[in-house]
């Protein structure tokens, strides 16, 4: 592509690199001169225009960008129609994003010309939002640069995970110094965190906050879940503890314990009859965003979480803080809120 003032009885079909005003005519960045235009500026007095000329083997912005949103949306990922060289992606259904950071790398590498933005790699997101963007940046670029960025970026490689399991089990264990009223807030907040993946708490059992009970009831609601989550009544604080061991001795088995986010540092991961697994941490009773929240939407959308997932979370992983807070976090008090 071509691209500098040209005299202006040589520009009729140049694009036109910046927005132009006279008297009669106003011109915008990105359109092409016809004979009209060149006429109308010449008798403005111009002598010559700034334009981007396409050459032998050029494509515009917005095919370019339309080729390359294409061939990388996946299921469940539409894009709309390319405009100034951008074309935008969007989810068709409530789940969470597939988009390898790796591979937004790997192309936003090949050349400066071609970029991708997508949302964060596993976001949940929702039907009709926009979770990426294909920008070409100059009005014209090689047929073959756009082939080199296309070759980095598997076919239907950006996709939407949709939301899968449905049925939730709720297990709470209880102590004497638990409130009714924490363990009702933690099923209402619970419901509001699933809503969006139309998914239900269709158990809500209540045990002593031992062993032999929990073990119990873990086994009396397999049949009846996709996902089972336990909330203790303290929170978790070793792999012996009581609800790991009562995961394991209803023949499940433990994942990970703990996890580089915080909130969110004391969660347990499991799997028991071919069912996930979690033991809650403490503030995963509250509605904010915790490490809770990234794996539950995940098992939602039946995306495997493996020990290694939960150890790559570090990085961006610290999502609250606060002034005031002890330093370092000890007590009581902060194994209930991890």
């Amino acid at each position: 592509m071509k691209f500098g003032p040209v005299a202006i009885g040589a520009a009729e079909g140049g694009i036109l690199a910046h927005s132009l005003r006279t008297d009669s005519l106003a011109l915008k960045k990105g359109e092409r001169l016809s004979r009209a235009h060149i006429e109308t500026l010449q008798a403005a007095g111009f002598k010559d225009v700034v334009v981007a000329q396409l050459e032998a083997g050029d494509i515009t912005e917005d095919e370019a960008a339309a080729r390359v949103a294409a061939a990388i949306a996946g299921k469940n990922v539409r894009v709309d129609g390319a405009f100034t060289g951008r074309a935008n992606l969007f989810a068709q259904c409530n789940g969470v994003l597939v988009a390898d950071p790796a591979l937004v790398d790997a192309l936003n590498e090949v050349d400066e010309q071609v970029t991708l933005a997508t949302l964060p790699h596993h976001r949940a997101v929702v039907d009709g939002e926009m979770i990426g963007t294909v920008k070409v940046i100059p009005f014209a670029v090689a047929e073959k640069t756009v082939a080199r960025v296309m070759a980095v970026f598997p076919a239907q490689a950006m996709s939407v995970a949709p939301f899968l399991r449905k049925r939730i089990a709720v297990i709470s264990t209880l102590l004497p110094g638990l409130k009714v009223s924490t363990v009702e807030k933690t099923l209402r907040v619970m419901a509001e965190r699933i809503a969006p993946a139309h998914a239900r708490i269709v158990a809500d059992e209540r045990v002593a906050h031992e062993q032999g009970a929990l073990t119990a009831a873990i086994t009396r609601h397999l049949d009846d879940c996709d996902l089972m989550i336990v909330f203790g009544a303290s929170a978790i604080t070793d792999r012996r503890d009581v609800i790991p061991a009562a995961l394991q001795e209803a023949g499940g088995t433990i994942e990970q314990f703990g996890m580089p986010v915080d909130p969110g540092n004391l969660l347990l991961i499991g799997h028991i009859a071919g069912k996930a697994f979690l033991g809650a941490p403490g503030c995963a009773r509250s509605p904010k965003e915790n490490g809770f929240d990234w794996v539950l939407q995940r098992m939602l959308a039946d995306i495997p979480v493996t020990a290694a997932d939960i150890r790559r979370m570090g990085s961006g992983g610290l999502l609250m803080e606060i002034v005031t807070r002890p330093q370092p976090r000890s007590g009581e008090a902060s194994h209930g809120e991890e």
